[in-house]
């Protein structure tokens, strides 16, 4: 499994908290961010986005509550961040993997356990993914949808590689395949994060799903070849 597995609950690195005029806050702690971050997934987990408030994450975080607002604009903007710096991540280690000099099964074998690998033991982070963010269809159009075209990019240019090379079939359209296993891994997280989390159950689910996908992709004889 990459490292990107042991940085995947934390967040990227954020610009210096800033006061007026745009100089930095002094005595501001450079982790700051990401502790709120990391609490909010806490917190978001516990009470769910709507019911969760700005006051409850900062205590979670050990800030004041004020400090919150030197790094987000509201509550809608800690989600947001969450997903975007959990998706970037993502994308990193996908587009990695993608450019590997390998077979296509083997990428898409490795894409899947990754996927789910990454979220094995942060169930937290899993639930407030795939439920909270549910809960905002704003949010979900707004912010998650270009990343998450870019994460169908990533995938279908995997599979239509395949294809160039003669190993999945020519008649499956790649970025239909794309969203098909967007839906399977993101079912599995759900199931996952909301009935108990049971552990290795990810990992265990990132081979069937690997197994049952590539099974039903794979490019065969002609009958009679």
């Amino acid at each position: 499994m990459p490292d990107n597995e042991s940085s995947f609950s934390g967040t990227a690195p954020a610009p210096e908290a800033r006061g007026r005029g745009g100089k930095p806050k002094r005595g501001t702690a450079p982790d700051k961010r990401e502790r709120i971050l990391r609490a909010a997934i806490k917190v978001f987990a516990r009470k769910g986005f709507f019911a969760a408030r700005v006051s409850e994450i900062a205590k979670a975080a050990g800030v004041a509550d004020g400090t919150i607002y030197l790094y987000f604009k509201n509550k809608d903007d800690v989600l947001v961040s969450l997903f975007d710096d959990r998706m970037r991540k993502l994308l990193a280690a996908l587009r990695e993997e993608a450019a590997r000099d390998d077979a296509t099964e083997r990428k898409l074998t490795r894409i899947i356990e990754l996927q789910l690998g990454l979220l094995e033991g942060h169930r937290d982070l899993a639930e407030v993914i795939t439920v909270n963010l549910r809960q905002s269809t704003r949010l979900l159009k707004q912010y998650a949808a270009p990343l998450f075209v870019e994460y169908l990019e990533v995938i279908a240019s995997v599979v239509a590689e395949g294809q160039r090379a003669g190993a999945i079939r020519e008649d499956i359209h790649p970025l239909l395949t794309a969203r098909a296993l967007w839906g399977a891994l993101d079912g599995i997280a759900l199931t996952w994060a909301l009935g108990g989390a049971e552990p290795g159950g990810l990992t265990r689910a990132a081979r069937e799903l690997a197994t049952t996908l590539l099974d039903g992709m794979r490019r065969r004889p002609a009958v009679g070849a």
